[in-house]
C-alpha cells in the first residue's frame, strides 16, 4: 500500500524518477501546494495586515500542531524560524560565560559542526564530542555550559535512548541540554511531557513533516535563556511599548523570534498537517508503513560489500537505513544516473522510504540495484 495520490503534482514531475532520499529532501504532498497559494493569497489580500493573521491564527495553529506531536503541555513555549542554526547563534548567545564550554555527539550535521568549529577557532567554545552511547556518561563527568545531541543522528541513523538522563542534568543556570529533532520529529514518535520543563528541543519541516524549507522550530523551556543576545525586533513584539533604551523580550517561546521572516512555510506546515489529520495518519501509521518498506527491502537486497549501521530491531527506528562501505559515492552516483534518488555522505550511502513508497518501488530498486553489483 502507498498514498501516492497524495503526492500526485511532484510524481507528476518527474515520472520516472525514483525518489528514496525522503528523509533528506521530502517530496512534497499536494498540501503543500495549496498551504503555499494561501500564503500568497494572504499578501495579496491582506497586504499590511497579512501579519496579524502570521503571528495569529497561522502561527498558533503550527504550536498547536507541535504540541501535539510532542506531548508538550504549552504550546507557548515554541517559536519558529527560517532554519535551526538561527536558534543555535541565539541559544549560545544567551550564556554569559565565555568560552562556553559545549559537548555534543561525534555525529552532529554539518551546519552544527561547522558554527562550533568556528566558535573554537574564535576562543568563543570548548568543543568536547563523544560518541552517542557514552553523551550521557561524559555529561555527568565534567561541567558543562551546553549539551547538544541528535535524537537520531543524521549520517548513522543511531536513534539517542538517554533523552531522560541529560534532561535530568539540566538547570536554568546551566547546563542547558538541547536536542536537535530533524530526524525524530514525526519519524520517531516522540513524547515529551515529561521533560519539556527542562529540554530545548528544535527541529523544522524539510523533512519527515514534508512542508519544505522555512518552518524550523524551537521549544524553549520557561526560565532557561531568557534573553538571547542575538535577537531582533519581533522578540519585542510584547514590550513594544517599553521606553526607547529598554531590551525588552516575549516571554514565552517568542523570545528567540528574529526579524521579518517568509511565513510560506507555515502555511504549508499547516496544511500538511491538516491533510495528515484527515487521513488518520499519525507518526505511528507512517512509521509502521516505512518499517515495512524497510524490512522488505533488506530481505529483497543485501547491499553485498555494505555495512547496514542501523539495523531493524524492536525500538524506535530512524526513517532511513544507512550503508557504510567503500562503494558509497560510486554507487550513488550510478543510481543517479538511472534516476534513482538516494544520498551519500562520505562513506554512507542512505536510502529512504515514504508514503509515496509501495511494494513495487522496493522491488523495482532491488532490481536495479542487482544490475549494478
Amino acid at each position: 500500500m502507498s498514498w501516492k495520490q497524495l503526492f500526485s503534482r511532484s510524481l507528476a514531475a518527474d515520472p520516472d524518477r525514483l525518489h528514496f532520499a525522503a528523509h533528506s529532501h521530502h517530496l512534497w504532498p499536494d498540501a503543500s501546494h495549496a498551504g503555499h497559494l494561501a500564503a500568497w493569497e494572504a499578501a495579496a489580500t491582506l497586504a499590511d495586515h497579512k501579519w496579524d493573521q502570521i503571528m495569529g491564527p497561522v502561527w498558533s495553529q503550527a504550536q498547536q500542531h507541535v504540541a501535539d506531536e510532542l506531548n508538550l503541555p504549552d504550546p507557548a513555549t515554541l517559536c519558529f524560524a527560517p532554519n535551526t542554526h538561527d536558534f543555535i547563534v541565539r541559544l549560545l548567545s544567551a550564556i554569559p560565560a565565555r568560552p562556553v564550554r559545549v559537548l555534543a555527539t561525534d555525529g552532529e550535521f554539518h551546519s552544527f559542526r561547522r558554527q562550533m568549529t568556528r566558535w573554537v577557532e574564535a576562543g568563543q567554545v570548548r568543543l568536547e564530542t563523544a560518541p552517542p552511547e557514552r553523551v550521557l556518561e561524559t555529561a555527568r563527568r565534567s561541567a558543562f555550559d551546553l549539551i547538544f545531541a541528535s535524537q537520531v543522528l543524521f549520517n548513522s541513523g543511531t536513534v539517542l535512548s538517554e533523552l531522560d538522563g541529560l534532561a535530568d542534568l539540566a538547570r536554568p543556570d546551566g547546563p542547558w541540554v538541547v536536542i536537535d529533532g530533524y530526524h525524530g520529529f514525526m519519524a520517531v514518535a516522540t513524547d515529551l511531557s515529561r521533560i519539556a520543563d527542562r529540554i530545548f528541543y528544535l527541529s523544522g519541516g524539510y523533512k519527515y513533516a514534508m512542508a519544505g524549507e522555512g518552518a524550523c522550530f524551537l521549544h524553549a523551556p520557561p526560565g532557561y535563556a531568557q534573553r538571547p543576545v542575538v535577537t531582533g525586533w519581533y522578540a519585542a513584539f510584547d514590550d513594544l511599548a517599553l521606553p526607547p533604551g529598554d531590551v525588552g523580550y516575549a516571554p514565552d517561546g517568542r523570545r528567540f523570534l528574529g526579524s521579518t521572516f517568509d511565513p510560506s512555510g507555515l502555511y504549508r506546515f499547516n496544511a500538511v498537517q491538516t491533510l495528515l489529520h484527515s487521513e488518520g495518519l499519525t507518526t505511528a501509521v507512517i512509521s509502521d508503513h516505512v518499517a515495512g518498506l524497510q524490512a522488505r527491502f533488506l530481505d529483497q537486497s543485501p547491499m553485498a560489500g555494505f555495512d547496514l549501521l542501523n539495523p531493524l530491531d524492536d525500538g524506535p527506528h530512524a526513517r532511513f537505513l544507512a550503508f557504510r562501505g567503500d562503494r558509497a559515492a560510486a554507487l550513488h552516483a550510478a543510481l543517479a544516473d538511472q534516476n534513482v534518488m538516494t544520498d551519500v555522505r562520505g562513506d554512507v550511502l542512505r536510502i529512504g522510504f515514504a508514503l509515496y513508497h509501495d511494494r513495487e518501488d522496493v522491488a523495482l530498486l532491488s532490481k536495479i540495484l542487482g544490475t549494478l553489483a
